[in-house]
């Protein structure tokens, strides 16, 4: 027999149910459908979108499309400047911002003094980070194309980007040193490491994934802007490169003037090829020795006051050939074509909307791919 104190407490029964447990259940589950929701609408809206444009667009990617220049004629219309014009803008805008970017967020988290200053460039920093990118664009046509004078060229829009992608880069690079264990450090300064020696040899290679990926990510947000390219004076039809790809030395005749004297506009002139003799080739491949300065009759009845030679196709891979020359990158491509009335030039601009959204995937997917094999061959 069992006794029971007389005024103990009740013993309570734990098979029971805690009071509210019911409205807590109800609440977890009410979370996991609407964040399911949101999911599901934010796919669903990704995949239209895409669906949307491989329809308008898939039919007009081919091979040839990343080869011909932009014309008039939308069936004879590529992306050759468009996309050899990003690569050369995102080149610029990686070797500027990439350095510039690391060792001022391994500066600010590993050297810089805890002080007021130091708080106030972190906010900085941050707030930096969140501005609009035509902002962007209004300083460098203030600073960079009027005041240093450097044109609507190559270099003004690559710095222009390394500024948009530098607070994502530094960002990254505190996140990523400040994720190191300090015992890493510890560990380096106790056995007689130099503070540079512990952050070059520890510090940098565990912190190399999240580096890494801030670094592409901040790439890839560049790939895709528009608006302070525009700003710049990005052109909206550039039918010549700045650079001669092997086998290729085609250049749209620029300067063409009338039989009247008037310029002729870029869609009435003819690409012609310039072969490293000096020799110019025409459109029916008879031949005709040019020189510097001298004036040409076109089939059309244009004639050129000058035309560009050609060189030597190694030396236009030269930054000192091409960071000068003016561009056009694929989302000004893009515009351009979205503004003109004609539905094909809709269907175009959809292909290369494809191409770009296919590029943006890679340089995510690569960020992927390169911050889970550095991070497996880290060793803790």
């Amino acid at each position: 027999m069992t006794a029971v104190t007389e005024g103990a407490a009740p013993v309570r029964d734990i098979t029971a149910h805690p009071p509210g447990l019911a409205a807590r259940k109800f609440k977890d589950r009410s979370f996991v459908f609407w964040g399911l929701l949101a999911t599901l609408i934010g796919l669903g809206t990704l995949v239209a979108l895409v669906s949307d444009l491989a329809m308008d667009g898939a039919h007009r990617v081919s091979l040839d499309f990343f080869f011909k220049f932009p014309s008039s004629d939308p069936a004879e219309a590529g992306i050759y400047s468009a996309w050899v014009g990003s690569i050369l803008v995102i080149v610029t805008t990686a070797v500027i911002a990439i350095p510039i970017g690391v060792l001022a967020g391994l500066y600010l988290e590993e050297y810089a003094p805890k002080n007021a200053i130091t708080s106030a460039i972190e906010i900085a920093v941050n707030n930096l980070a969140g501005v609009p990118s035509i902002i962007y664009g209004l300083l460098a046509v203030g600073l960079f194309v009027q005041v240093l004078a450097l044109g609507q060229s190559i270099l003004t829009a690559g710095i222009t980007l390394s500024l948009l992608i530098l607070p994502v880069v530094i960002v990254a690079t505190r996140e990523a040193v400040r994720s190191v264990p300090l015992e890493m450090r510890q560990g380096a300064l106790a056995v007689g490491a130099t503070k540079w020696q512990a952050t070059q040899h520890h510090v940098l290679p565990y912190a190399m994934p999240g580096i890494v990926t801030g670094i592409i990510i901040g790439i890839s947000r560049a790939i895709g802007e528009t608006a302070p390219l525009i700003l710049i004076g990005g052109l909206t039809f550039v039918a010549f490169l700045p650079v001669t790809l092997p086998g290729d030395a085609k250049f749209t005749v620029v300067g063409a003037v009338d039989e009247y004297g008037a310029p002729v506009t870029p869609d009435a002139t003819e690409s012609i090829r310039i072969s490293a003799d000096g020799v110019v080739v025409m459109p029916d491949f008879s031949e005709v020795p040019v020189t510097a300065g001298q004036t040409i009759e076109l089939p059309h009845g244009a004639t050129v006051q000058s035309v560009a030679s050609l060189g030597d196709a190694a030396q236009s891979w030269l930054p000192s050939h091409w960071l000068g020359s003016e561009f056009t990158v694929m989302p000004i491509q893009m515009f351009n074509w979205t503004s003109r009335p004609q539905a094909e030039f809709l269907e175009i601009a959809a292909a290369a909307g494809l191409v770009l959204l296919a590029i943006t995937l890679l340089l995510n997917g690569s960020a992927i791919w390169l911050r889970y094999r550095l991070r497996k061959a880290i060793k803790w």
